[in-house]
């Protein structure tokens, strides 16, 4: 048995593509009400136009702490409520770490991981007064094991799930899920991976990649759970990735 997502205020971060926006489509045929927040408004509004469901469409910077507090008021003050978090925004550097800008790494480490707790800490207390809530943050595979080619990227990703195995037993008995959604290498745009064909050929024909799909299909899983049930962390990887 699962738990109705239907009316279901959420909060997407980093919703303009990618697993943002998978998570989006999914989530309005559930009958979910979306606040959209990424950088680029311009695509959340075509995306919004897809969605049968009502949305709300914010710019909001992960790294600019103005535009968290703004996008949480504004849901607030839009839906009356905010029944889950979905913290994916995130960025992703690769490659030899003395070959990396730091300037880039500095930023990576804002979005990842200080948006990700401006995020959790803004809506913590609304959920507490509401008795329930849900926080799922995108982390990565590379917060499981030790990725040699991404070490800043996979430092935050650890720093992640550090946060979200101890947050959750801070705020468990309030009612609120923190859990954590750590998929292995996707095929989407981070990749250069946009023509369907090619997505095709790489997740379901040689099955090194993920679908956008296999992962917002587990965010959903893990929204729907009875209350009495966190998935805590989900790992999930295509079948033939070297992880």
């Amino acid at each position: 048995m699962s738990d109705s997502l239907a009316g279901k205020i959420i909060i997407i971060t980093g919703a303009s593509s990618g697993i943002g926006a998978g998570a989006a489509r999914l989530l309005t045929e559930h009958g979910c009400k979306l606040t959209l927040a990424a950088r680029s408004v311009d695509k959340l509004h075509a995306l919004a136009a897809e969605l049968r469901g009502e949305s709300l469409v914010l710019r909001a910077d992960m790294t600019v702490p103005a535009d968290i507090d703004n996008m949480v008021a504004k849901t607030l003050e839009r839906f009356g409520r905010i029944d889950a978090l979905f913290a994916n925004a995130g960025i992703f550097i690769h490659g030899d770490y003395a070959d990396n800008s730091i300037a880039d790494i500095s930023t990576m480490l804002m979005t990842n991981v200080d948006g990700v707790l401006r995020c959790a800490h803004a809506v913590i207390p609304i959920m507490q007064t509401q008795g329930a809530g849900d926080i799922i943050v995108t982390s990565s595979v590379a917060g499981h094991e030790k990725l040699h080619r991404g070490p800043a990227y996979g430092a935050t990703k650890h720093a992640i799930e550090t946060f979200v195995n101890t947050l959750r037993r801070q705020v468990a008995e309030d009612g609120i899920r923190v859990m954590s959604l750590a998929p292995a290498r996707v095929a989407n745009e981070l990749w250069n991976l946009t023509d369907p064909e090619e997505i095709e050929k790489v997740t379901v024909g040689d099955q090194h990649y993920l679908k956008v799909e296999d992962v917002v299909d587990a965010a959903v899983y893990m929204l729907t759970r009875p209350r009495h049930v966190t998935i805590r962390n989900l790992v999930i990887i295509a079948k033939q990735q070297d992880v």
